[in-house]
């Protein structure tokens, strides 16, 4: 069931006066919001404004023509377009309804477009399946309602719009009633009568109100984007057009199912460890890692460094178990950044802001990259999800997976390549009772010799130091069972 605002609008008191035109050119960045205020639209807006803020842009344009959306995403693409330290406008290019208006409240001016319309921004609860609108329980409503104007009341008053007139597009009770002065006499005007949702055109929002007077909300009319450049002062900056493109829409399935991805990620690579050889299971796991970093880096969240961070990880936790076997720090590093990696890859992390230029003395420090608010909670809460279902699914995995064809398939062949399970089942039962060198820490997992042959070995719940003397209990999967042997 998707909250949505049925129609949208911000209104805002601002002074309308033009920027002089600048000495430096600069860049000029153009963000569309022109489609419903959904989810996948919030991976175009985090791209355009990081863009921009990579780039140095002056001013950031949102070019807005939409119905309106959903209350989560709308709050999401505020959030983003705070993050941009320059200057900021909405133009409204025919419609910013719901979720549209609040979002125009975001920038710090608005212009609209002739014959263009902004508010009526009442929440809605949509029926599911999308076939019409469900009515609304009282209480709920008007906790709602609660709920969203405190939101877009502290962007208002951050960018200077009137209030009074945010609440009267969410809540029908709240009516508007405005005065101005002409020729010395005080006029009452009722914009807005109790019981309706406020809605404005394009000359109805430029209308000035108040002591002195200000615009309702727009800060005028224009008729196009390049007029609106020009207007605010950056005629000769460069204009950069941000452009939808499918990935913003593959990005969001993709972490959408990030949770189920990092758990396929880790079971397939634990079967591989325990299995002989490279199969289906290493494909599969390294298949998923490969989409949940991708999933991160379309989305606009990560960089490639943190899939280098993850792969230099995987590399030395394979030192460990392959090459420098017991040296157990090397297995604690690698895993440590394959953790890092895994939550960083979902951290909504902004550019630096450049430095000011100076004049002498001794030059600014650029700024650190910025975290956007709750930057970790994503992470957190995929990260969490996984590790619940690796837990199960590894418990499931050691019950249930020897008894299956399937695992008598994969261990059929041993390294050698001609091992069968009846002779590797002889061997093993050869195994039991034999005396042997851990040659790694047992915690209680490890490596341990046996005459001219290492195996895999889990003790009892013992933590045994390396070069403890160890004897074969039995086997369980691909571990072998050991416990100390007294001297």
């Amino acid at each position: 069931m998707a909250i949505l605002l049925t129609a949208c609008s911000a209104l805002g008191l601002e002074t309308n006066q033009r920027p002089a035109v600048l000495e430096t050119p600069g860049r000029v960045y153009v963000l569309p919001i022109r489609e419903e205020i959904m989810p996948p639209l919030v991976y175009l807006v985090r791209r355009g404004v990081k863009e921009a803020m990579e780039q140095g842009a002056t001013l950031l344009i949102v070019d807005m023509n939409t119905p309106g959306g959903r209350v989560d995403t709308c709050r999401e693409i505020i959030s983003i377009l705070g993050q941009f330290k320059g200057d900021t406008a909405t133009y409204v290019n025919r419609d910013a309804f719901s979720a549209g208006a609040f979002i125009a409240v975001a920038t710090k001016r608005i212009y609209m477009a002739p014959e263009s319309v902004i508010g009526a921004a009442a929440p809605v609860i949509m029926n599911p399946g999308g076939d019409g609108i469900a009515q609304i329980p009282e209480t709920f409503e008007k906790k709602m309602n609660s709920a969203i104007r405190a939101m877009v009341r502290a962007t208002a008053e951050k960018n200077g719009y009137n209030v009074a007139v945010i609440e009267a597009m969410i809540d029908k009770d709240k009516g508007l009633v405005l005065s101005n002065v002409v020729d010395g006499v005080t006029n009452v005007h009722t914009i807005a009568r109790p019981g309706e949702i406020l809605t404005l055109t394009n000359t109805e929002a430029e209308r000035e109100y108040g002591h002195p007077p200000r615009p309702l909300l727009s800060s005028g009319t224009v008729a196009t984007l390049d007029d609106l450049i020009e207007k605010l002062g950056y005629p000769r900056s460069a204009r950069v057009d941000i452009k939808p493109t499918g990935a913003e829409r593959l990005a969001f399935w993709i972490n959408t199912i990030s949770p189920i991805l990092l758990m396929i990620g880790v079971v397939g690579l634990y079967i591989e460890f325990k299995t002989p050889g490279f199969g289906l299971p290493g494909i599969l796991g390294i298949t998923a890692f490969v989409l949940y970093f991708f999933g991160g880096y379309v989305a606009g969240f990560s960089g490639p460094e943190w899939i280098i961070v993850f792969l230099v990880g995987l590399a030395l936790v394979l030192l460990e178990l392959f090459v420098f076997t017991g040296t157990f720090a090397l297995g604690v590093i690698g895993a440590l950044l394959m953790l890092l990696s895994i939550v960083m890859a979902l951290v909504d992390v902004y550019p630096a802001t450049p430095p000011p230029a100076r004049d002498g003395g001794w030059p600014v420090l650029p700024s650190l990259p910025s975290l956007a608010p709750g930057a970790f909670d994503r992470s957190l809460v995929v990260l969490t999800t996984a590790m619940l279902g690796v837990a199960v699914s590894i418990f499931l995995l050691r019950k249930f997976l020897p008894r299956t064809v399937v695992y008598q398939q994969m261990v059929s062949t041993a390294a050698s390549g001609a091992q069968t399970v009846a002779a590797q089942e002889k061997r093993r039962s050869v195994l039991v009772g034999a005396t042997g060198v851990a040659i790694s820490n047992l915690r209680p997992g490890g490596k341990a010799q046996f005459g001219d042959e290492i195996l895999d070995v889990i003790t009892e719940g013992d933590l045994l130091p390396k070069g403890s003397k160890v004897k074969i209990l039995g086997f369980s999967a691909t571990e072998a069972i050991v416990r100390a042997e007294q001297e």
